[in-house]
């Protein structure tokens, strides 16, 4: 017969009952922190699956252009989709890891008489940050405006001293997106951007943040492998304008200033400055990427991190193929600072390279360059991956440009990181061990919050 069942409650001492538990005589009944544990992980799994559920596309975008990007008119046709100014005369230089990076945009602090604007998501402890403190400071100590936004979750290492260091010598920061116990959900929506402008005519962009592993050379595994841009005309007001998009609503008045920048006679460019912020489907970058894969005729070389397909970016370049396009695509490998990232990548891949789409995978180091150029003529560059989170909930801001002399450019880095990457075969991808694919399987579901 069944044993019968009696209850049992824990009473407070204001005589509230505040847990009941069901007893069946000889059987041990659980220790309420084992139930109240399991309640904690049943909680925990439901949000989880609730968030992952609202994060996936509700519907997958299909575009294709009715110009190529070779045609005349492709850059007004693609600027006009994205909503956004088309403007000449910029000047670029390509810079290739800390090496480049770091003195050029120390010198443009050093030399600003104006107005520094600076947002960045990385900002950790060590050499670099100590050389980008001291020259904000003492750009602000000589008079000159010090306006700077820093990701409240991204800069979680930086040195607290600094912080008040740049504020004491009066640089205006921005505290961007703080979240507390009541603002969890902000936890997902932050500031990838990486922008400096100086003076409002010179402007840098790219993958660099502040921290130490961009140090370097990308000689070894301690030190990245990155692309920043320096940029010189118009294309500096509008990643001003960017900036300034989360700069006001920072606890003080706001007064944008904006330098108009006569052009260079010389330069051969037709470009854009494109944002993205948290969206529901696809925001003006995710056009932007889908547009300029669709405008491709012969070929799409795509470096990125954290490269994550969704519905939408997997038609394109399985469309892309259809047309005959040749598609090479450069990622990180094994060295990466995100596994689980990683493994939501490669879950797509067999499908991929059943497609005819190439794979790299560089091997020395992190690969952290975000460069995308159709068919050796348009470029985009700038903060964003090539992933859900970049694409729709992020802040990011890249910049496109029609310059055959600037795509060379990147082309000529592409082959170069070719030459030490691993080119995947659907073959040998087919070998790999067991375990890596339950690992992809189980970390795709996360695939649109990556």
């Amino acid at each position: 017969m069944p044993r019968p069942v009696t209850s049992s409650s824990v009473t407070s001492a204001r005589g509230q009952e505040v847990a009941r538990l069901d007893v069946v005589p000889g059987i041990r009944t659980r220790h309420p922190l084992v139930v109240l544990s399991l309640k904690i992980v049943l909680v925990a799994a439901i949000v989880t699956a609730t968030v992952l559920a609202i994060a996936q596309d509700q519907e997958t975008v299909e575009l294709r252009s009715a110009l190529s990007a070779e045609d005349p008119g492709a850059a007004e046709y693609l600027a006009a989709l994205v909503a956004a100014d088309l403007v000449e005369g910029n000047t670029y230089d390509v810079l290739v890891n800390g090496d480049q990076v770091f003195p050029a945009m120390l010198e443009a602090i050093a030399n600003a008489r104006e107005r520094i604007s600076f947002e960045t998501y990385v900002y950790e402890k060590g050499r670099v940050a100590d050389q980008f403190t001291a020259a904000l400071e003492q750009a602000a100590r000589r008079g000159v405006t010090v306006n700077v936004i820093l990701d409240a979750l991204g800069t979680g290492g930086m040195d607290a001293s600094h912080l008040k260091r740049l504020e004491t010598a009066g640089c205006h920061v921005v505290n961007f997106n703080p979240t507390g116990l009541y603002t969890l959900e902000e936890v997902n929506y932050r500031t990838h951007r990486k922008i400096l402008v100086v003076d409002g005519a010179a402007a840098f962009t790219g993958g660099v943040g502040v921290a130490d592993h961009w140090l370097g050379n990308a000689e070894d595994v301690q030190h990245w492998r990155d692309t920043h841009v320096r940029i010189q005309g118009p294309i500096a007001r509008l990643l001003e304008a960017a900036f300034y998009e989360n700069f006001v609503g920072g606890g003080f008045t706001v007064t944008p200033a904006l330098t108009n920048t006569v052009g260079a006679s010389d330069a051969d460019d037709q470009s854009m400055v494109v944002r993205s912020s948290p969206s529901e489907g696809a925001s003006d970058l995710k056009r932007l990427y889908l547009l300029a894969i669709a405008m491709a005729r012969r070929s799409i070389d795509i470096s990125s991190p954290y490269f994550v397909t969704d519905e939408s970016t997997m038609w394109a370049l399985a469309d892309a193929r259809d047309r005959g396009v040749t598609i090479r695509v450069l990622v990180e490998s094994d060295v990466t600072d995100h596994k689980s990232v990683k493994y939501a990548s490669r879950a797509a891949y067999s499908h991929l390279l059943e497609r005819g789409i190439q794979i790299y995978e560089y091997t020395p180091t992190m690969m952290h360059t975000k460069t995308l150029v159709v068919d050796g003529v348009l470029s985009i560059f700038g903060s964003a991956n090539f992933d859900n989170r970049s694409l729709e909930l992020n802040d990011e801001v890249n910049v496109a440009v029609m310059s055959r002399r600037l795509a060379a450019r990147f082309l000529q880095d592409f082959g170069q990181d070719l030459q030490v990457s691993h080119r995947l075969s659907p073959e040998t991808w087919r070998q790999r061990p067991v375990m890596d694919r339950v690992h992809e399987h189980f970390w795709s579901y996360f695939g649109e919050v990556f």
